[in-house]
This record gives C-alpha cells, structure tokens and sequence, in this order.
C-alpha cells in the first residue's frame, strides 16, 4: 500500500469506486454497509479522501448544496488500478472479535448475578435491533428497492455472514440467560456446567473434522484422540 494508506483508504477507496460521494455520504455508507464490519470513529474517515486526493486515488470537486459549501471526490483511473491491486492481496489482519460486555461477563466474580443478567440482557436487546435492520435490508432488496442492485451477489455474500454473526450472539445471549438464571446470586458459588464445556470441545473437534483437506488417511492419524469425558 502507499504510504499513510490503511484498509480504511480502501474501503473508502470502494465505495467512490460505486460513484462518486460527499464525505457526508460516504460517512453514511461506511455506517449502513462497511462499518458493520470494518468500524472506524467518524472523525477519521473525514481525513480519508484528502489522503487518496494526494495520492491521485481520488479527485475533489469543490460545489455549493444551497448556501453550505460541499467536496465531491470521485476515483481515479489510478485510483480503480490500486483498489483492484489491493483486492488482490490477503487481507494484512485475521478477524477479530471486539465486545465491550464480553470485558464484564469475563469479570463477572467482582459484581452481582443482576449485574450479569442485565448485561447479557442488553446484549440481547442489540441482537434485536440488528436482525431488525438486517431483515428490512433483505425486504428492500427482494422488493426491488434496495441500492446499489447491480452488486447485489456480494452484498448477499457479506450480509451472510454479518447475520450469522448477530445469530450466534442471540444463541448464546439466549443460552447465558437461561444458564445464569440458575446461578445464586453470588456468583462466585456458581457451579461450572461442565456439560457445556463437553459440548464445546465435541463441536470443535467436529467442525476441524469436517475442514478441506481433513478427511485424508494422513490427516485422521494426526487428529487427536477423543476427550476423555468430564466428571458431572
């Protein structure tokens, strides 16, 4: 990448690749689309499209909306080069997982099973919210209305995975209420469900099974004998 340049260049870089935007607009788009996945603070993306201006990724075309002054920066042929170069490389980081209330359900010892209860509660309540969003998306699109239906095949392919994602936060949203419900409530007297920590184990076991490549004669000897069952 160009110097000063970040994932978030490119993913601004995209999104003038689909027609040229106001930083307004592309704040918007970042909110609805990418920074479902790829969230950054608003402030920076505002410093986005000056930089792909300097590298000659982007133009900027000054204009008026009324009486309030506006840029509109549209990508370059360099810039369409460079974002089709990028694409082509693997991704510079792994996936990773950022819940602000998983911090206090992992510290759950130094407050009260209410405390608990309520944060898994409004982890809940955000499920909510999201497969609320994410279906009205998915009605838009099946009625004709969505945007952008040219992109549609891989709009479908991201908005898979970001479901499966809330889902399984609502499973176990779901399944943590249902087990801290059982809890005294000091939590420090809880009992470990071991049950669940034999699931866990099994399931894994099950799906490095089931990866490409794990099915030869070669990779069952290399797979690790099953777990001897945990006392209940």
């Amino acid at each position: 990448m160009p110097p000063g340049l970040t994932p978030t260049s490119y993913a601004i870089l995209g999104l003038l690749a689909i027609r040229p935007c106001t930083t307004y607009e592309l704040t918007q788009q970042m909110s609805r689309a990418v920074g479902q996945f790829w969230p950054r603070a608003e402030s920076r993306l505002y410093e986005e499209p000056k930089k792909l201006v300097v590298h000659g990724l982007a133009t900027s075309t000054p204009g008026t909306v009324g009486q309030r002054p506006r840029t509109v920066y549209a990508i370059t042929l360099e810039g369409r080069r460079a974002l089709a170069e990028w694409i082509s490389k693997p991704a510079s980081s792994a996936p990773e997982l950022h819940v602000e209330s998983m911090i206090k359900v992992f510290f759950a010892e130094h407050g009260s099973r209410a405390d608990l209860q309520a944060t898994i509660e409004r982890i809940r309540a955000w499920t909510d919210e999201r497969l609320e969003v994410s279906a009205g998306i998915a009605r838009e699109y099946l009625q004709a209305q969505g945007s952008f239906p040219d992109r549609l095949p891989w709009l479908i392919l991201t908005g898979r995975l970001l479901d499966e994602h809330v889902l399984a936060i609502r499973r176990w949203a779901d399944w943590a209420a249902d087990l801290v419900e059982t809890w005294p409530d000091e939590v420090t007297k809880a009992e470990p469900p071991l049950d669940a920590l034999q699931a866990m184990a099994e399931r894994i076991d099950e799906a490095l099974l089931s990866a490409p490549g794990r099915h030869s004669a070669e990779s069952r000897r290399d797979t690790p004998p099953d777990r001897p069952r945990l006392p209940q």
